[in-house]
């Protein structure tokens, strides 16, 4: 339970950052469906949108988001985005 609700911080979290960082203001966090697809269809982000985000989400989480083709399946939507952040962040930390 405690995880599934530090989950849905994440992504509502995650959803602010896109909507500040790319100037959605017309689009409100819980308009951002979870397994809606970011690039292309769905919300429609360029390259350009999604290496804006890539940055902001590497600043605010302390992750690193490659640029390759495993970036494509990160950003397939905010549940794959914040999956990935939780698995970078348990992998640190086992790290250290």
């Amino acid at each position: 339970m405690k995880g599934q609700v530090f989950m849905e911080a994440l992504k509502t979290q995650l959803k602010q950052i896109l909507i500040h960082e790319l100037r959605f203001e017309d689009i409100a966090p819980e308009a951002i469906l979870d397994n809606e697809p970011l690039l292309r269809e769905g919300l429609g982000l360029d390259s350009l949108d999604a290496l804006q985000l890539a940055v902001a989400v590497e600043e605010e989480f302390n992750v690193r988001i490659r640029d390759d083709e495993e970036a494509r399946d990160i950003f397939a939507s905010i549940e794959a985005l914040a999956r990935y952040i939780v698995k970078e962040r348990a992998r640190e930390t086992h790290l250290n």
